[in-house]
């Protein structure tokens, strides 16, 4: 399903303007999963590339196998007001009043150093109705996102109510074969089977439920820089309904 021209906002804040004109919402795997992907949805890609150079890049949680830099709030708030009712309209939540939070990002651990739970499927959250982005800025080798279903629970999706039945039957699978060799999950083996990728082409995005089974597809023998210009840079974000 495209999206009708009447109904697409454009953010309009100097070299960041986006145009989700390419939007199309499609669905993937037996649990009909939404998602939303765009082509060319930054103007000037380009300079967001620019602005990327002058960040100061940092390590900000465990989970993540890289640096992150934050994006302005200025820039979040343009988006924001541009995206709002485009993912109402995507995600059929009606009318919702949504927050963003949004980084740079760069995927820089080696395989062999990553920790056990960089080597697994991973979820953002346990609420489905926190909406993730990836725009992808990047153009090496590495690719786009992947979508899991966890073999022994059929799980593809965890709500609060699902987490601790799944984790104790991942402990029960590791226990069972080991852990993972130290490398990105590219096809969830042995304990993940693989539902759905997304490419990852320059300058496009996807948009999917956060609580979706999911990582990063990062080529296992292929370098991974540190110089946003030549590593796999992207923008990731989050919207969750405001708190009233």
């Amino acid at each position: 399903m495209a999206i009708a021209p009447s109904s697409r906002p454009k953010s309009a804040l100097p070299g960041w303007a986006i145009s989700p004109e390419a939007a199309k919402v499609s669905h993937f795997s037996s649990a009909n999963h939404i998602l939303v992907t765009a082509e060319s949805l930054l103007d000037t890609p380009d300079h967001a590339i620019d602005q990327s150079i002058l960040q100061d890049f940092a390590r900000i949680t465990p989970q993540y196998p890289g640096v992150r830099a934050p994006l302005g709030r200025q820039v979040c708030a343009s988006w924001l007001a541009a995206l709002s009712p485009l993912l109402d309209q995507w995600f059929e939540s009606g009318s919702t009043r949504w927050e963003m939070q949004g980084w740079y990002s760069l995927v820089t651990t080696p395989p062999a150093d990553l920790a056990p739970m960089q080597r697994l499927p991973h979820v953002d959250g346990t609420d489905p109705r926190q909406i993730a982005m990836m725009l992808y800025l990047h153009r090496t080798g590495h690719g786009g996102t992947a979508f899991f279903r966890h073999r022994s629970t059929g799980l593809e999706a965890l709500t609060t109510a699902e987490f601790a039945r799944y984790r104790e039957a991942l402990q029960r699978d590791v226990a069972r074969t080991g852990l993972p060799p130290a490398a990105y999950p590219t096809d969830g083996a042995p304990h993940f089977e693989r539902t759905h990728a997304v490419p990852g082409h320059f300058n496009s995005a996807v948009f999917y439920r956060g609580n979706i089974l999911h990582s990063g597809v990062i080529d296992n023998a292929a370098p991974l820089s540190s110089d946003p210009r030549e590593g796999r840079l992207t923008i990731n974000a989050f919207f969750r309904p405001a708190a009233d």
